[in-house]
């Protein structure tokens, strides 16, 4: 087993009525000023929004709206965000939603905590992250994973660019997870969920790093779990069972845990950023859409954990690791088309793209082709800019 460092202070309620044991939790962690972080108009017209206030109004909990988070979240919203909870004198930052308002909450803790530093250094790294005001979710999407995670992104404004962070103090205190609350999302959500759910394991267990057998058997049993409840949601997102364990999977397979002990690729991760930046796509639909290019390009370095992968995960019954690797992502391709995700960038609606589009994306994610990205295989601007190529079809 690999030295590894974990660190998950999220205090989690599950289950049915989760979210009206919120203002009580808020108490008992000192919060007086909660600045509530949501995105559209369903939390509202589905009356999450009022149960959550009541049950932190009736603690004596001072209560103050910040709706307008949207998929890919900007960056012009997190800073007026932050702005607005400086001058209410927010101690406790409460996001309701999925990963675009629980990101955008993290946004504000930050700004908030640090009030002369404008939000975007941190994200350029031009700053470092050391403190942040506390961040609690009440979870109504099965996806990004952000109510356990140490992770945040945000887009910038006019140029589309898409960039995370990753600190210790941004991880959420509390996370309310009622899986009642997903029954209303949209069946394209439901799916970009389960493939963002998904990839964030599978860009944890293809790295070159091995012999973390523990983490494999975890990574792979959530990996199963997701493909089987996944379908079932997908048909029924009012299946109980299946939104629960979706919903459970997605906060594990972000906090860390199914990549113990082994570095994170995120190669996929880079693809799709740039596209969902650019394009304005959903986060889940370009991470399928650029996969399967991603793992014809590198798989052949390490034939046998993609066998191993397709044996554990899909059940092949195939000896040949060559037939063996090649068959699991064929599956994974197979498995994301049944729920009806792209599984190439043509797919994503926004047609074929012109060559000098493929060279910004790549040049974008590499900082100016100046750094290689992922660890599976380093990937220059040129890899990248060959990955995408390999998927800009129809």
């Amino acid at each position: 087993m690999q030295s590894f460092e974990q660190y998950t202070p999220t205090k989690v309620v599950f289950g049915k009525g989760a979210e009206e044991r919120a203002g009580k939790l808020l108490k008992d962690a000192g919060a007086s000023r909660a600045f509530v972080v949501y995105g559209g108009g369903s939390v509202v017209k589905n009356g999450i929004l009022e149960r959550v206030r009541k049950s932190v109004e009736a603690e004596g909990i001072i209560w103050e709206e910040f709706p307008g988070a949207k998929p890919n979240p900007l960056l012009s919203h997190a800073r007026e965000g932050v702005q607005r909870a400086i001058a209410c004198k927010a101690d406790y930052i409460l996001a309701i939603g999925g990963g675009s308002a629980i990101d955008t909450a993290k946004a504000v803790a930050l700004g908030a905590a640090e009030p002369g530093t404008d939000i975007w250094e941190f994200w350029m790294g031009r700053k470092e992250i050391r403190k942040a005001l506390p961040v609690g979710a009440v979870l109504t999407l099965s996806a990004a994973g952000s109510e356990m995670s140490d992770s945040a992104v945000l887009t910038e404004d006019g140029t589309g660019h898409k960039a995370g962070v990753n600190a210790d103090a941004i991880r959420p205190k509390l996370a309310f997870m009622n899986p009642e609350l997903t029954y209303t999302i949209p069946r394209y959500q439901v799916a970009c969920g389960v493939v963002d759910i998904l990839m964030h394991t599978l860009e944890r267990y293809f790295t070159p790093v091995k012999g973390n057998e523990l983490t494999d058997e975890i990574a792979e049993g959530l990996m199963r779990t997701v493909i089987k409840n996944g379908e079932t949601a997908y048909r029924d997102q009012t299946d109980y069972d299946a939104m629960s364990e979706l919903m459970w999977c997605g906060s594990l397979s972000h906090n860390g845990l199914t990549g113990l002990g082994r570095p994170k690729d995120f190669a996929a991760h880079k693809l799709g950023h740039g596209l969902s930046g650019m394009f304005d796509k959903a986060h889940g639909a370009t991470l399928s859409a650029t996969w399967g290019s991603w793992a014809r390009y590198v798989y052949h370095l390490d034939k046998e954990r993609f066998a191993r992968y397709g044996r554990k995960v899909w059940g092949l019954n195939i000896e040949d690791t060559e037939g063996a690797a090649i068959a699991a992502i064929e599956r994974t391709e197979e498995f994301f088309r049944s729920l009806q995700m792209p599984t190439c960038i043509g797919e994503l609606g926004v047609g074929v793209l012109p060559d000098e589009v493929l060279r910004k994306l790549a040049d974008s994610a590499t900082k100016g082709g100046t750094v290689e990205v992922a660890c599976f295989r380093k990937l220059s601007a040129q890899d990248l800019y060959e990955i995408y190529k390999a998927a800009n079809h129809e």
